[in-house]
C-alpha cells in the first residue's frame, strides 16, 4: 500500500489498517481465500511492464506578483470545476511548542472571515450542488471544493476572502481547540492500536519534526496564547506560500483575471516563509520500543524503515516493494504470515512518501497463541527474502498492474487530477512531475528492487515497536 499523506498520518498509516484485524470477543479471525502466490510463473519469464501509457496533462503555471503560484487544468468534458488551495505548512512546520498548529488552522479556517459568517463557505458550496473538504498532513494544509464551473468566481472570492481577512478570535480558537480534542479521542487514544503511529514516530526521528505527528497531545495547543496563533497565521496562510490549482471547465486566462481580481491585492509575508532546515542524522542502529495498550488485546509487530523523500528515484521501486510485500491477496507478508503460517490476523506495509525522508512500514497482528516475538521473526524473514533475491516476474507484473490502476484512476475525476497537480506542485515543488509517475514506476526492474531493499529495509535503519498485551507485560500502564 502506498500512502502520501492525503489524511493525518496517524489516521492512515498504521492505526486505520490495524483496526479492522481485531476480531470481537469470541468471533472467530476471517477466512480469507489461498494464496496464489506458489503458482507464480518460473523466472525464466521476463516481466513486461504493461502496455500503456497516459496522455500529457497541459497544465499551466502562472504566479501572481504577490507570490500565488496558480496551476490550470483546463478540462471541458463536464461543466465542473475542482478547485484547491494548497498552502505548504503541515506539522512538520510547527516548532517546539506549538504541535498541532498547523491542524487547528484546517477547522480555523472554516470559522469566517471580514465578508463570510462561519460555516457560510461550505453551506455557499452546498447550496449550488458543490462539495468542500479540508486536510492537514506532514506537508501541506489543503482546502478542496468541487461544484458547478460557472460558480468558480465565487469560490475564488470565497477563499481569496478567508486568505486574507480570516476571523481569528479567542472563541473560533476555544471551538476549534475542542475540536480538535474530540478528534484525537477518536482517531488516536479511543481505537485498538491507535497509539501505535505516535509512539512509532516518537523513536524513528530525534531531530526532524517528522517526530511528531500530526494529530498530536493537546497539551502545546492547551497552553497556546491567541498571539501565537496569529503569528503562525501570519507566517504561513500567505499567498506567497500558497498554491491554487484548479482543474475543470474554465478558461485560462479568464480565470487568470479573476484571480488577480480577488487575491492580487493580498500582501505576501513580510518576512521569508519560515522552511524547516533540520536534517534527520542517518541511523546507525536499531531502536526497539515494546508498548501496552488497555484497548489492543492482541500482540503486534511494526517495523518502520528510513526511506527517501517524495518523488525521489528511489522512490519508486520502494513502492513497488511495498506493494509486493503486502498489497493484494498474493502478497509475501500475508502468504507467509496469514495463509500459509497461520501466524497473523492481519498483516501491514504502507510507504509514507513525503517532502522529506520518511518510513516505510510493515508489520502483523499476531493470532492467539504467538508473541510479537514470533511475528518480528516471521517479518524479517519475509524481508530477508526481498533483500537477497530478485522478486518474481509475475510479482512485478501484478505490482506494476496495481501502480498503472491506481494512477488511472486518479485521473478519472476532476478532483482526482487535482489531488495529483497539487502534490507535483508543493511536495515535488514541479507540477510537471505528474506526468512522469507512469513511466517512472514501469521503468524500475527486479534488480531494482533488490538493490533498494537491501538498502533501505535493513536492520541498522529499523525501528521496532512490539505491542504486548498488559497481562503479559506485568501491568504495564497504557502506552507505556
Amino acid at each position: 500500500m502506498f500512502v502520501t499523506r492525503m489524511v493525518p498520518r496517524a489516521a492512515v498509516c498504521l492505526m486505520g489498517l490495524l483496526i479492522p484485524a481485531v476480531p470481537l470477543l469470541g468471533q472467530k479471525p476471517v477466512q480469507h481465500p489461498p494464496s496464489t502466490q506458489s503458482a507464480s510463473r518460473p523466472p525464466s519469464q521476463a516481466a513486461n511492464p504493461p502496455a500503456v501509457t497516459l496522455a500529457p496533462l497541459p497544465v499551466e503555471s502562472h504566479r501572481l506578483a504577490n507570490g500565488l503560484e496558480i496551476v490550470t487544468l483546463e478540462n471541458h468534458r463536464a461543466p465542473i470545476v475542482s478547485l484547491q488551495v494548497w498552502y505548504h505548512v503541515g506539522s512538520k512546520d510547527e516548532r517546539r511548542g506549538q504541535t498541532g498548529f498547523a491542524h487547528i488552522f484546517e477547522h480555523l479556517m472554516a470559522d469566517g472571515s471580514a465578508h463570510v459568517g462561519p460555516g457560510e463557505e461550505s453551506r455557499l458550496i452546498e447550496q449550488v450542488g458543490g462539495t468542500s473538504n479540508a486536510y492537514t498532513n506532514d506537508d501541506a494544509t489543503v482546502f478542496s471544493e468541487t461544484f458547478p464551473a460557472r460558480y468558480l468566481a465565487r469560490v475564488l472570492w470565497l477563499e481569496a476572502d478567508r486568505m486574507g481577512s480570516l476571523n481569528i478570535t479567542q472563541a473560533n480558537f476555544d471551538d476549534a481547540r475542542q475540536i480538535l480534542g474530540a478528534e484525537r479521542r477518536e482517531h488516536i487514544d479511543g481505537p485498538p492500536y491507535g497509539r501505535v503511529t505516535e509512539d512509532l514516530y516518537a523513536a524513528a526521528f530525534t531531530l526532524h519534526p517528522y517526530h511528531h505527528i500530526t494529530i498530536g497531545p493537546m497539551t502545546d495547543l492547551d497552553k497556546a496564547t491567541l498571539a501565537r496563533i496569529r503569528d503562525f497565521y501570519s507566517a504561513f496562510y500567505r499567498p506567497n506560500n500558497a498554491t491554487l490549482v484548479i482543474v475543470g471547465d474554465f478558461s485560462t486566462p479568464e480565470v487568470l483575471a479573476s484571480a488577480q481580481k480577488y487575491f492580487g491585492g493580498i500582501p505576501a509575508s513580510p518576512s521569508p516563509v519560515p522552511r524547516v532546515t533540520a536534517k534527520e542524522p542517518p541511523q546507525t542502529s536499531q531502536r526497539r520500543v515494546t508498548r501496552s495498550y488497555a484497548n489492543s488485546p492482541l500482540p503486534a509487530v511494526i517495523e518502520a524503515f528510513h526511506v527517501p523523500s517524495r518523488f525521489s528515484a528511489n522512490q519508486y521501486p520502494l513502492v513497488l516493494a511495498s506493494a509486493i510485500l503486502s498489497q493484494g491477496p498474493d502478497a509475501r507478508l500475508r502468504h507467509s504470515l496469514v495463509d500459509s503460517g497461520h501466524l497473523a490476523l492481519q498483516v501491514i506495509g504502507a510507504g509514507n512518501f513525503t517532502e522529506d525522508p520518511n518510513l516505510l512500514f510493515v508489520g502483523a497482528i499476531l493470532t492467539p497463541g504467538h508473541s510479537a516475538a514470533d511475528g518480528e521473526k516471521a517479518v524479517n524473514a519475509v524481508i530477508e527474502k526481498m533483500r537477497i533475491a530478485p522478486v518474481e516476474p509475475s510479482e512485478l507484473d501484478r505490482a506494476w498492474n496495481q501502480t498503472a490502476v491506481r494512477l488511472i484512476e486518479n485521473r478519472a475525476t476532476d478532483q482526482g487530477l487535482a489531488d495529483q497537480i497539487g502534490e507535483a506542485a508543493v511536495v515535488g515543488h514541479n507540477p510537471a512531475l505528474v506526468n512522469q509517475e507512469l513511466s517512472r514506476y514501469l521503468r524500475v526492474s527486479a534488480a531494482d528492487i533488490e538493490r533498494v531493499c537491501r538498502e533501505y529495509l535493513t536492520t541498522q535503519q529499523s525501528t521496532v515497536l512490539l505491542v504486548e498485551p498488559q497481562a503479559a507485560s506485568q501491568g504495564a500502564p497504557p502506552g507505556k
